[in-house]
């Protein structure tokens, strides 16, 4: 009350109305000077839009991006008086100075990077494969297959083109070196020729190079694997082949028009560029066997596959004879013959034990008329053979028959559980394995008793395949002891019963 009396007392009216403009002014230029000072010591602003806006009688500074969304707005930088309309003026001034000294945002369009995955997987055991969707073209006489890409993609700054065989034995260079070698890239559109055929369906590069024409190879390589990779298209597929051999495609003309509806293409005959919506290069094939499909890696079985053999060939019988006491019906045997190597030398022998036993016996070789013999096979209970490509007929046989194999002399145990005994697991096939004596095999007639052939077969096997081969597969056939192999045929008899 002391000050505000010595203040009524020293000035008029008038002029305390005039130090109270003074005072204002002066708190207005004192913020103005702080923001001059202070100004160096601010980090540069990104490109702005302001927009005045009034609130409470002052003005806020807003942050716009040049998107046109707005950010949080900023401290106010200053109170501004609407009077003073010039200090106004340079601060807007200023941050147009601020602006103009960044470099423009330009809008230059990058190239879209996509993440891809690998056209191709060379990490399968069996053979490498690769899986093509999109605009692919198919040059036969370049040996080429092209996917056509207007984008850039990560895998194609490291890799895109890769080489492939498309045979499901790789690893095996004797067959490999007999499968010719494709090339699988991605590529521009101005890079290939364009199309000249254009297909609807998709299409599955395979070919019938390899060991094509051993009955038991045929199978194991392609016909299952091709079965494997196409009959989830239920026949609406192109199959190209490559390295094309008539009397195959002659020998399993059943099962390749039930895979697909369309004529073959002698893919390396063509001149013209083939084009599909996607595409498989090579053959998938499963890694758990020979003659298997693991159905837990797989949409299908080996139970499946059957049923599609029989479906193809027409083949009756879904299941094998149950034998029951006193039944007159009796359970049909038929034995594989071979007329070159690991054949019966005492066929007539054979077929008399087991006749008296109770079987009706045929004696057979497979022949090219894959229908025919499929029937023959389909009609037995029992199949039974010296390990070699005859066995794999055991595809045809109904459900609960059973395989007998003959195992050679010269440690085939593991070959015949590979190629056979494991594979029948899964086909709803009895087992039986009979490993004949040195006595029984004609190598006694070649050898001296004491010979390495006899003393020490693995020591020809670390030799090699071919001097393995030689020895115990081209040199050997097999006189079966009848008495010994009784046990044998017996013991098919009682599982026939169960």
């Amino acid at each position: 009350m002391m000050y505000d009396d010595l203040l009524a007392r020293s000035f008029s009216k008038h002029e305390k109305k005039k130090l109270g403009y003074g005072a204002f002014f002066g708190c207005l230029l004192i913020a103005l000077s702080f923001c001059t000072v202070f100004k160096p010591y601010l980090g540069p602003l990104p490109a702005l839009n302001l927009k005045q806006s009034m609130a409470a009688g002052f003005k806020m500074l807003m942050v716009r991006d040049k998107s046109g969304s707005y950010s949080t707005p900023l401290a106010p930088l200053t109170h501004l008086s609407e009077t003073n309309t010039s200090s106004s003026q340079e601060t807007v001034k200023a941050a147009k100075i601020v602006t103009d000294k960044m470099e423009p945002v330009t809008n230059k369009t990058e190239p879209v990077i996509k993440k891809m995955e690998p056209l191709c997987d060379a990490t399968e055991r069996r053979g490498d494969i690769c899986n093509i969707n999109g605009d692919v073209r198919i040059q036969g006489n370049s040996s080429s297959v092209f996917l056509v890409s207007s984008e850039m993609s990560i895998l194609a700054r490291n890799n895109n083109s890769w080489s492939i065989r498309p045979y499901a034995r790789k690893g095996d260079r004797a067959a490999m070196i007999q499968v010719k070698e494709w090339s699988v890239k991605l590529s521009g559109r101005n890079e290939i020729p364009p199309c000249n055929k254009n297909h609807t369906v998709p299409a599955i590069l395979f070919s019938q190079g390899g060991y094509t024409g051993n009955h038991f190879h045929d199978f194991s390589d392609v016909v299952i694997p091709l079965y494997l990779t196409s009959r989830q298209y239920n026949g609406e597929v192109q199959f190209l082949i490559t390295d094309k051999r008539p009397w195959w495609i002659a020998k399993f003309k059943a099962i390749l028009k039930n895979l697909s509806r369309y004529e073959l293409i002698d893919i390396d005959r063509e001149e013209e560029v083939h084009c599909f919506p996607s595409a498989v290069v090579g053959l998938k094939r499963d890694v758990k066997a020979q003659l298997s499909i693991d159905p837990s890696k797989n949409s299908y079985s080996m139970s499946d596959f059957k049923e599609f053999l029989r479906s193809c060939y027409s083949l009756k019988n879904a299941n094998a004879i149950k034998l029951r006491d006193g039944q007159r019906k009796k359970p049909q045997l038929l034995i594989i013959s071979r007329k070159r190597t690991r054949s019966f030398t005492n066929i007539g022998e054979i077929t008399k034990m087991a006749s008296r036993l109770g079987y009706k016996v045929i004696v057979a070789e497979p022949t090219m008329n894959v229908s025919k013999f499929a029937e023959l096979v389909n009609s037995c209970d029992v199949l039974m053979g010296v390990h070699g490509a005859g066995l794999a007929n055991v595809v045809f046989l109904p459900k609960n028959a059973i395989l007998i194999q003959v195992v050679p002399f010269g440690g085939f145990e593991w070959l015949a559980k590979t190629y056979y005994g494991e594979p029948t697991k899964d086909m709803n096939v009895k087992y039986l394995e009979y490993k004949i004596s040195t006595k029984e095999s004609t190598l006694v007639q070649q050898y001296p008793p004491d010979h390495v052939v006899f003393k020490d077969p693995y020591s020809i096997q670390k030799q090699g395949w071919i001097a393995f081969k030689s020895v115990y597969l081209d040199k050997q056939n097999v006189k079966l002891d009848v008495n010994r192999f009784r046990t044998t045929l017996l013991k098919a008899l009682e599982l026939l019963h169960q």
